[in-house]
């Protein structure tokens, strides 16, 4: 499925839909009991084994292995003379677009505490900038919510999207690897937010989905992807999807016209 394998000792087939979240409800914070399952790991025999406890326990993971692991294999292998120069990632913001935001006030209320509890950190509305009148948009009415996450809570929510989330995705074979902007920025879109443990299937009303941007500051595709590769990017193998071009079908009257166009000139 991968390209390059992840760092990381934990790949997509470690969690179990009783993961434990990150994010405990505040219900059973301070609780001292509650029952803790680790995450298992295959190996190459087949056989699951535990996870070692001190790693099992380790919040920001993904920004230890990027310090100790990846910037040494990106300093190597694209020949930087600073280490400055690495890339790394910038932020990233997670946007949800609700069409029926301005009518249904307690929907877009429910939609911001699902973000913010797949993200850990409170969204803003997003509103329009500019009236619309054939789409009835009025200039500052909320169309959607939207988050931008930094630091440890940025590597954090990105560990659990790509080792808990997207492998938790219907008929899941990948993230396109075209999805860049030439930027070094790369883009993905999540249909479902039920892939995520602290959401509920059967509390949400309808599916809703959501816009992941990561903004690196690497100077080219390439690098930015090997980057996201090596944090455990699972990218589709052999290149995004071919684009067919569908050709119009002609029909009957097509052809009769063109014979008598044909018969009008001779």
């Amino acid at each position: 499925m991968a390209t390059v394998p992840s760092l990381l000792h934990s790949t997509s087939s470690s969690f179990l839909p009783q993961f434990v979240s990150f994010h405990p409800p505040l219900s059973s914070r301070g609780n001292r009991h509650t029952n803790v399952v680790l995450p298992v790991k295959a190996t190459a025999a087949g056989a699951a084994v535990l996870v070692e406890k001190s790693e099992a326990e380790k919040v920001n993971r993904l920004k230890t292995t990027y310090n100790d692991k990846i910037i040494p294999l990106l300093m190597e292998e694209f020949s930087y003379t600073n280490i400055h120069q690495v890339p790394k990632i910038e932020k990233i913001v997670v946007n949800c677009g609700i069409g029926d935001a301005a009518q249904n006030a307690k929907g877009l209320e429910a939609a911001m505490n699902d973000l913010a509890q797949i993200t850990g950190q409170r969204p803003i509305k997003t509103r329009a900038r500019a009236s619309v009148a054939t789409f009835k948009i009025r200039e500052g009415q909320p169309l959607g919510i939207a988050v931008t996450l930094r630091g440890s809570m940025m590597y954090s929510f990105l560990d659990r999207v790509v080792n808990l989330g997207l492998p938790r995705t219907r008929d899941f074979q990948g993230v396109n690897p075209n999805s860049f902007d030439g930027h070094g920025n790369y883009s993905i879109g999540i249909k479902d937010q039920s892939v995520f443990p602290e959401i509920r299937y059967d509390a949400i009303g309808k599916p809703r989905g959501m816009d992941i941007c990561i903004t690196t500051t690497a100077n080219t595709d390439q690098e930015a992807q090997r980057l996201l590769a090596l944090m455990g990017m699972p990218f589709r193998e052999g290149g995004g999807p071919a684009t067919t071009v569908r050709r119009k079908k002609l029909k009957s009257h097509h052809f009769d016209a063109k014979s008598k166009g044909k018969g009008g000139k001779r």
